[in-house]
């Protein structure tokens, strides 16, 4: 089996950490903490913007395919329900999505809550999910300039490859769900 292509954020997570290696062979560790601080706040962004723009398209593709492709169903869905509402979908203070789920129904929270009871691999993606989004507000409403981010860019990393498991099963549960839900 072939790995996965890698991501934007991947991409960026390497140059950045070879950016940083080359650095460390420097006389000038100022730079190097420098560059390390603004690089690994790049790589929250990253994989923050990387994640909303993945749920964003995932929901609007499931309407689509629910709607049997309604054009003006989706322009409706996109108009107001994801323009401008990502960020109102979850609650980031929490360590589960359920505010996310309910969304789309009490059967659909339930089947998620049971889901995430048998997997303690999604729910720790589902947790590292919404830490890169409570991170990401912290850094942007806080003085993006003067935040002291205590995370490293590996451990920023490590939460994104965590987290992709839930946006990888969220269209297939979504699609399971509903179609149990016709039935």
């Amino acid at each position: 089996m072939n790995a996965p292509d890698p991501t934007p954020v991947d991409r960026l997570f390497d140059e950045a950490s070879a950016i940083v290696k080359v650095l460390e062979d420097k006389p000038e560790p100022s730079l190097q903490i420098a560059a390390a601080e603004n690089l690994r706040k790049i790589l929250l962004l990253a994989a923050a913007s990387h994640f909303e723009n993945k749920v964003c398209a995932l929901v609007l593709e499931f309407v689509r395919e629910s709607t049997g492709g309604s054009v003006l169903v989706e322009e409706f869905v996109r108009n107001k329900a994801v323009a401008r509402q990502y960020h109102t979908w979850f609650d980031w203070d929490t360590s589960n999505a359920n505010k996310f789920f309910r969304l789309f129904g009490p059967t659909f929270l339930a089947a998620m809550e049971e889901q995430v009871k048998l997997s303690t691999e999604l729910r720790d993606s589902i947790g590292a999910f919404l830490e890169i989004g409570r991170e990401r507000n912290l850094l942007v409403h806080q003085d993006y300039a003067t935040f002291a981010m205590e995370k490293t860019m590996e451990e920023i990393y490590s939460l994104y490859k965590k987290a992709l498991l839930f946006i990888e099963k969220l269209p297939l549960e979504l699609q399971t769900c509903d179609g149990s839900a016709r039935r």
